[in-house]
């Protein structure tokens, strides 16, 4: 199971812990916006985080399990421009449950391992008993 711990915090729709019981543990690697052969996406900011998401659920699907079971994730991008910080919540709210969201930092970074790719994303989460 799954709860996300608000204390009180000014951030409506951030769990700002996330409680997890009843389960084991799958360690998400990073996941990057690069298509079935392993090369970066084109098409801009907003297709990368859309084929990072992408990747991340075949990984969760092959787990047995969907984005509701994501309990924290680290986001690392290289552009935090308003207009890529909006493309981001875009997508990420269209895979994400944001009733229960997983824990989360996003960090903005010089540059990831290829200068093609704008964002990587890891994460923890619960495979039910």
């Amino acid at each position: 199971m799954i709860k996300g711990i608000n204390a009180g915090s000014g951030y409506p729709g951030v769990s700002m812990g996330t409680l997890v019981s009843e389960g084991t543990l799958l360690f998400l690697s990073g996941h990057v916006g690069t298509d079935e052969v392993g090369e970066p996406v084109t098409g801009g900011f907003e297709a990368q985080v859309q084929a990072a998401f992408e990747n991340m659920g075949k990984t969760l699907a092959a787990a047995g399990v969907g984005f509701e079971a994501l309990a924290k994730m680290t986001t690392y991008i290289t552009d935090s421009s308003p207009e890529s910080l909006a493309a981001f919540k875009k997508v990420r709210n269209s895979f994400v449950n944001m009733d229960c969201p997983p824990a989360n930092a996003l960090v903005t970074v010089a540059g990831l391992y290829d200068p093609a790719i704008k964002i990587e994303i890891e994460g923890v989460a619960l495979i039910p008993r």
